[in-house]
């Protein structure tokens, strides 16, 4: 295994392991994205309420997500973060085949809890190494490519995946997304080499105090006033994000009449197609940007979602119509709203990403994701389906099928909150 320190440059060594950082992030989302997908045929399968399914595809994988976060972070300030994602790979592919075997719901319940474990690693040892390969000044587009992961994975885990799972059932999807992730893991294991620690940070190259406990750890990075701010919008964000992507082909099964097969398809494409543009295009434009003022770290991000909170609203409210069929495939009018909502909903995460890096030093930035990572999961993957979920159960005795509609225009609150906190943040110009 090579896992000889070496000093970053912009050359081939640097672009080919941050390729493989967006391939693996790739396949792991995958995991998540197809619960998206799999809601209606398990909760058939075993008679579950909208409540259990948001339990499911969120509270439960993200509290143990969670409650791992913390210690994978510091493991990743430690240690060597490419052997420790090479691991990761391996166990995490064994716990999604065990998800596939499971005969009952809470036993489905516990192998995600157990993709968790596995998971927590992941977002903190990447974002360290990619800011250990690239310069501030080059670093948001880098970032977009590597949050520009779970977009690519939308389209395959809700078209593919949709597909896979409406011809052989959602087991098979479970043991679709594990072999990728495991062939990765082996190229991390065998090819890829540790970068140098805070190569483009020197100014905290003398303090290195690595032997802080993980409390200690934590409650440093929480003085920091921009870091919590920070924090807490990128939580928001997350969300309104996750809790729509998870309900999102279910809305245009029961709302506009799609099949399950139709719906991941234009979901996963559509909304991946274009969040994965946008998010590359967003990258681009704040490293551009950000060479005149910095202070478009947090423009951008304000300017993105301001706009994409208006065109989430016209596709939620935009009635049943078809506006074309391509082949066999009806394409309801509301993905034209869907389509541009995705370029803009993505532009705060590669500004916002690189303003945490700089915010903490090298020895913490692990750890300072990691902390991140387990707010936006919980309130994201974790509450934020479960939310919806729970507000359609309670409002399906007044609206029917359009509970879900319904629930999903209320969870906008979180995307109008992050906005004004955008603006606070930009006051204490970070």
């Amino acid at each position: 295994m090579n896992n000889a320190v070496a000093a970053p440059s912009l050359g081939w060594r640097a672009h080919g392991l941050l390729s493989v950082l967006v391939f693996a992030y790739a396949g792991f989302f995958v995991g998540r994205q197809i619960m998206s997908v799999m809601i209606e045929p398990i909760k058939l399968e075993f008679n579950a309420s909208d409540t259990a399914m948001g339990l499911i595809s969120g509270l439960a994988f993200a509290a143990v997500y969670a409650l791992m976060g913390l210690p994978a972070g510091r493991l990743a300030d430690r240690g060597s973060r490419v052997r420790l994602l090479a691991a990761t790979g391996v166990l995490w592919a064994l716990a999604t085949l065990l998800c596939g075997t499971a005969t009952s719901f809470w036993l489905l319940v516990a192998a995600r809890m157990l993709v968790a474990v596995f998971e927590a690693p992941v977002t903190p040892a990447s974002l360290s190494l990619i800011a250990d390969l690239y310069p501030v000044q080059q670093r948001s587009l880098a970032i977009s490519f590597f949050t520009g992961a779970p977009t690519v994975s939308a389209m395959l885990g809700l078209g593919v995946g949709a597909w896979v799972i409406d011809t052989w059932g959602w087991r098979s999807g479970f043991y679709m997304i594990a072999s990728p992730v495991l062939a990765i893991s082996l190229v991390l294991a065998l090819l890829m080499r540790e970068p140098l620690r805070g190569y483009w940070d020197a100014q905290d190259s003398t303090v290195v105090p690595a032997q802080r406990s993980m409390r200690q750890a934590a409650a440093h990075l929480l003085q920091n006033r921009p870091y919590r701010l920070t924090v807490l919008i990128c939580t928001l964000f997350s969300f309104g994000g996750f809790s729509f992507a998870m309900w999102n082909t279910s809305f245009l099964i029961r709302s506009h009449g799609l099949s399950l097969q139709h719906a991941g398809l234009l979901a996963g494409v559509v909304v991946g197609g274009t969040a994965t543009l946008g998010g590359l295009f967003s990258g681009w434009l704040t490293d551009r940007l950000v060479t005149i003022d910095r202070r478009w770290l947090l423009r951008v991000p304000m300017i993105g979602q301001g706009v994409a909170l208006l065109f989430m609203l016209c596709y939620l409210l935009w009635p049943q119509h078809i506006a074309f069929q391509l082949g066999a495939l009806p394409v309801p009018m509301t993905m034209f709203w869907c389509a541009l909502m995705g370029f803009f909903t993505v532009w705060w995460v590669a500004p916002l990403f690189n303003l945490l890096t700089q915010l903490v030093a090298s020895w913490e930035r692990a750890t300072a994701v990691a902390l991140q990572t387990i707010c936006t999961t919980i309130a994201g993957v974790g509450f934020g389906p479960l939310f919806i979920g729970a507000l359609s159960d309670a409002l399906a005795p007044y609206s029917g099928a359009e509970s879900l509609r319904l629930a999903m225009l209320l969870s906008n609150f979180s995307l109008l909150a992050a906005l004004l906190l955008l603006r606070r943040l930009a006051g204490l110009n970070p």
